[in-house]
């Protein structure tokens, strides 16, 4: 079940749902919450690398962080990828999860926001890791402060018994402030190949 705009703003108004900062009149929609754009962008400097290994790659080695302040502009060229970050800091409740889609006026201009990772666990807290790609065939101007995604709430049937976060789990993304690379590496299995 996706929460309405009703029930999103009683869980806001209750403190169970976080998003800071809102401006509840303009980013609360009928069944979704619009999320802006933040000024971190991280570029991957694709000519250092010939390839990436998940397993060995330290990814912040090959790439670049960008700062774009108010009022200036990234530019996304055709066939781009690139991470960058919410202004928004969001935690999620044990009972809900939430998921980031791109704005339908942003994805008629060829903008994608998310090339997997559109999913956020019950229990995260932080600012989101957007995965930003032009897949048309003219630059895309993207503004900080601009409305660039959408974060959907769904019911869960119930609380998650270890939600995103808890001390059992291995939450490498919990409590991320900014733009945060891929942390595959870190990853259980991973680690006992490398023991």
């Amino acid at each position: 079940m996706i929460l309405s705009d009703r029930d999103i703003k009683r869980y806001l108004r209750e403190g169970r749902i976080k998003v800071e900062p809102l401006d509840v009149e303009v980013q609360v929609q009928p069944s979704s919450v619009d999320l802006r754009l933040g000024n971190h962008f991280k570029v991957f400097r694709h000519t250092r690398k010939s390839h990436i290994d998940p397993l060995r790659d330290n990814v912040e080695e090959y790439t670049e962080d960008v700062f774009i302040g108010d009022g200036e502009s990234f530019i996304l060229h055709p066939g781009e990828f690139v991470l960058a970050t919410t202004k928004e800091w969001v935690e999620v409740p044990p009972e809900l999860v939430a998921r980031v889609e791109g704005r339908s006026s942003l994805g008629r201009l060829a903008l994608l926001v998310h090339a997997t990772a559109g999913f956020i666990d019950a229990g995260f807290r932080g600012r989101i890791t957007l995965e930003l790609s032009n897949v048309g065939k003219m630059p895309i101007a993207l503004r900080p402060g601009m409305r660039i995604c959408q974060l959907a709430f769904e019911m869960m049937s119930s609380p998650a018994e270890r939600p995103y976060g808890h001390p059992s789990r291995e939450s490498k993304y919990q409590n991320q402030e900014s733009v945060t690379p891929s942390r595959i590496h870190m990853d259980r299995e991973f680690r006992e190949k490398e023991g």
